[in-house]
């Protein structure tokens, strides 16, 4: 009876979130920030960093509280959103250089192609690090492709990889941007090109030293991963990319609005170099890296406005996340570490970006859309790698489960209807994590403890780790030993899982 009730109410509900959907097709807009921790913004608890229109978008949306990407990195969190298949599945998609080929290939299911499917104009702008081009990587001075779009994107506006790695152009669409044909770009990862200064030879020509890496090819005063030659007409400032990239969301929702639309704006902040624009510089009083989290919270103001001015908040969904937990030293010398002032990124959270521990995975989530989603807290267990499934089920589409194996309908959670989520979470940084009814189990791993670079702790261990979080999220207490018919639960479960075939 229990069940046929539960079954009933799913169906009600369906049918409740279809007719929502019919009446008005909202519009889809995800804010991916890009290594922002659990504790970086106000409304998951910092008080030395403003953050007024996250807050903002916070008090008018639902704020999960137990939100995950799908791994501890960039390259590999993006792909399983994307795709609704976990990286890990897929070999060759740990963090992208700057000229690697397409991770992402046309023919299967992804994100933007639900939406497209469904008569939406679908535009991505900012981060790409999802690789371009054919097997060998793209020609930068032809026509980019595969590029995203040819994956269900109309629109795109990118940067291939990372502020830190060349080539340092913006793609539109499948053209370098303001490239000078008698110029053109050569970049390689492997060895020197071209005679341009390098931070390791020239550190005379610097204005912002490295820690570690970042010692290659310098471009705008900072010293990159890789190196690049010509193509000078079309490189970035750092100082401007922020307004760009915003400026060119804002211009796809303008030239979209009397149609839905699917915009995916994956902010460059606040990734290294952080370099905010000058008007940003000195506004958090913690240096460069809480001055680009203000220039972030511009940024989410920035697309709010618009889309108040225009008339389209209350048709659009807006989902604000991150791909991965924090990082403070990422191999500049900005002084993030020596200016945190007390500042926690991680918040209540162990670890960080790279890390199996969760502040690796868990992160900022927010949900807003006015008059169908309740404002509130949400302790719901989501998923990052569930968007494919649920908003196909959101906008009446199908998708090919055969490649997107891991992607759940979970519009219900999404939504604030659903208050458990999902029944597990896989979490991957080297080795794998997996939580269940707020149990964690972390794999046995050989690596080492600590990055000496980023001094993260890396949650590796050679003896399994169990964690009950809801008395422990801090992951302090290691109950594997006390626990062992728990900890062989998760044990199987998580094989079972890690064993499944397309």
């Amino acid at each position: 009876m229990w069940k046929t009730k539960k079954i009933l109410a799913l169906l009600l509900l369906g049918l409740t979130l279809g007719r929502a959907y019919s009446q008005s097709k909202p519009n889809v807009v995800i804010i991916y920030a890009d290594d922002l921790g659990y504790g970086d913004i106000g409304c998951y608890g910092a008080k030395k960093v403003s953050t007024p229109n996250i807050d903002k978008l916070a008090k008018a949306g639902l704020r999960f509280t137990n939100a995950h990407t799908s791994s501890a990195t960039c390259t590999p969190s993006r792909y399983s959103m994307l795709t609704g298949e976990y990286a890990w599945r897929k070999p060759g998609t740990g963090v992208a250089t700057g000229d690697a080929a397409a991770l992402i290939l046309p023919g299967r299911s992804t994100l933007p192609l639900v939406f497209q499917q469904a008569g939406y104009k679908t535009g991505v702008v900012g981060k790409w690090h999802l690789g371009l081009g054919p097997q060998g990587g793209p020609n930068w001075n032809g026509d980019i492709k595969p590029s995203p779009l040819d994956i269900g994107f109309d629109y795109s506006y990118i940067m291939a990889a990372t502020g830190d790695r060349v080539p340092c152009v913006y793609v539109e669409n499948r053209r370098v941007v303001n490239l000078d044909p008698t110029d053109p770009i050569q970049v390689s990862f492997k060895e020197p090109i071209g005679n341009e200064p390098t931070g390791r030879a020239n550190p005379e020509l610097l204005k912002m030293k490295h820690s570690h890496g970042h010692d290659f090819t310098i471009i705008n005063g900072i010293g990159r991963i890789g190196y690049m030659t010509g193509g000078k007409s079309a490189r970035w400032k750092d100082e401007d990319m922020a307004d760009i990239f915003t400026s060119k969301a804002v211009e796809f929702i303008e030239k979209n609005k009397a149609e839905p639309f699917f915009l995916y704006f994956s902010t460059q902040d606040i990734h290294v170099p952080r370099v905010p624009h000058q008007r940003f510089v000195g506004k958090s009083g913690m240096g460069p890296r809480g001055d680009v989290i203000v220039q972030l919270d511009w940024t989410v103001g920035e697309v709010m406005k618009a889309l108040d001015r225009l008339n389209l908040s209350k048709n659009t969904i807006v989902v604000f996340s991150s791909d991965n937990g924090p990082v403070v030293d990422d191999g500049y010398q900005d002084q993030a570490v020596e200016l945190l002032n007390g500042h926690t990124p991680a918040g209540p959270l162990r670890g960080g970006k790279y890390s199996a521990f969760d502040a690796g995975t868990r992160v900022p989530f927010i949900v807003r859309w006015p008059g169908q989603v309740k404002a509130g807290v949400s302790g719901a267990a989501v998923s990052q790698v569930d968007l494919l499934a649920s908003f196909a089920a959101f906008t009446g589409q199908s998708f090919d489960a055969t490649t997107a194996p891991d992607t759940r309908n979970q519009l219900a959670a999404l939504l604030g209807k659903d208050k458990k989520g999902r029944d597990f979470i896989i979490e991957h940084a080297g080795t794998f994590s997996l939580l269940k009814d707020n149990w964690k189990y972390i794999e046995p791993s050989k690596g080492p403890k600590m990055s000496v670079q980023t001094n993260t702790e890396l949650g590796n261990n050679p003896e399994p780790q169990l964690y009950d979080l809801s008395k422990d999220l801090g992951e302090t207490n290691n109950l594997a030993t006390t626990n062992p018919t728990k900890l062989k639960e998760m044990q199987d479960l998580l094989r079972e899982i890690k064993e499944k075939r397309k």
